[in-house]
């Protein structure tokens, strides 16, 4: 019976090592099946972009995945019982179960609201390509009214960043204000807070320092300081959460739900279960966990990959560098930051900003789309063959593997 690997979604981290296992492994011992709950590709980098107005690829998984051998189930994951090898999906044939080995836990990580009321029901987000369209909706009809509109967006991560930079030059008629909960761009440098301030002034961003909200509303925004923002469309983008999914399942995971994961990326209960992305809680080579971003989904992948490799075919298991080197950050179509970070993940005094860096941002959004499309691409074509019982002594870590530092909030 051939060895049954499950990726549990098909985001950057999900698509890129099923692609990777796919190559890597002989099909002779090995059956790979990824799950997503939509059958195209979401360029999760790019949603702020889609809800601003610009038209986003999202290329099929059935053809990302074609002639790669890869299973692809378009259904949702809703149960996952670690201690019979099983995922319970839904799908429009009514759904059923999926029996595993090995299971990939990518699912990402969805907007949070930390129970501000009205969020749910008036707020937009970003965080998924079916809200992003709900706003973009919201947005074309405000523009349509001849008088423009009020836009705030709150939370001035670099999600919230991008995303009110983005709406305010692509539409310049409608006002945009970006509510800060501390000072605006604080994980920055001083070059780089000087650069996103003078970029909010020329795009006419109002931004509120210092605030908290205590609620939204369908046509205004509550602060805690009693101030009320009028607002025809609230975004919403203070924080990232994941899925019950895991803990409900028994896995052991954090506080907020990520899954604990050793220096490989195995669950530390549940040894034939590996995260990666947003849903993992994973230490970085500083100590610190990584953050939620395109470039840990990268990191954690990489290292995922070689545990999971090493260990079905009796192989050591190289040890991946985990690092965070920087964030790029787009301040719309020509303008953007390239902030440093050192080993303690706090910004460095160097930074790059205007056109060059927007340039490296859109090379990095690009790089991440092609790759994706292209999961196999320019990998070993030795497919290696499971070892009749993998020695379970063999932890012990070969050189470590450089592969870059490319970071994105």
């Amino acid at each position: 019976m051939k060895h049954r690997i499950v990726v549990l979604g098909a985001g950057y981290a999900g698509a890129y090592v099923a692609g990777n296992l796919v190559r890597r492994l002989s099909p002779a011992d090995t059956e790979i099946t990824v799950v997503n709950a939509v059958p195209d590709f979401v360029q999760r980098l790019r949603l702020n972009q889609l809800a601003a107005g610009r038209d986003i690829e999202a290329p099929q998984l059935a053809d990302v995945f074609a002639g790669t051998g890869i299973r692809l189930r378009v259904a949702r994951v809703t149960a996952v019982d670690p201690e019979r090898r099983v995922v319970a999906v839904a799908d429009a044939d009514g759904g059923g179960d999926l029996g595993y080995d090995t299971l990939v836990y990518a699912l990402g990580s969805h907007g949070d609201d930390h129970g501000v009321p009205g969020v749910a029901e008036h707020a937009f987000d970003v965080a998924a390509r079916p809200s992003a369209l709900r706003l973009r909706e919201r947005l074309d009809s405000l523009g349509g009214r001849g008088e423009g509109g009020s836009v705030v967006v709150v939370g001035d991560g670099l999600t919230g960043i991008e995303t009110a930079t983005e709406i305010a030059e692509s539409r310049p008629g409608l006002s945009v204000a970006l509510i800060a909960r501390g000072e605006l761009g604080a994980r920055l440098s001083a070059g780089a807070r000087g650069h996103l301030r003078q970029a909010c002034d020329r795009l006419g961003i109002t931004v509120l320092e210092h605030t908290s909200v205590g609620a939204v509303e369908a046509t205004r925004v509550l602060c805690a300081d009693g101030t009320a923002l009028a607002s025809d469309a609230t975004v919403w983008t203070a924080g990232f959460a994941v899925a019950p999914i895991a803990a409900a399942g028994g896995l052991e995971v954090t506080g907020n739900g990520r899954i604990v994961v050793d220096r490989t990326m195995r669950s530390v209960s549940h040894p034939n279960v590996y995260a990666i992305g947003d849903s993992v809680h994973a230490l970085g080579d500083n100590g610190r966990p990584l953050p939620m971003s395109c470039g840990s989904a990268g990191y954690t992948g990489r290292q995922a990959i070689e545990a999971i490799v090493g260990r079905l075919t009796g192989r050591k298991i190289a040890n991946v560098k985990l690092v965070y080197l920087y964030n790029a950050i787009s301040l719309g179509r020509r303008d953007g930051l390239w902030q440093s970070v050192d080993d303690e993940g706090q910004a460095k005094p160097k930074y790059m900003g205007g056109r060059k860096a927007a340039r490296i941002k859109a090379a990095i959004e690009k790089g991440a789309l092609w790759g994706t499309s292209h999961p196999t691409f320019g990998l070993p074509k030795r497919k290696r063959r499971l070892a009749a019982a993998p020695d379970p002594s063999i932890e012990k870590t070969v050189r470590p593997l450089d592969n870059g530092g490319a970071v994105h909030g």
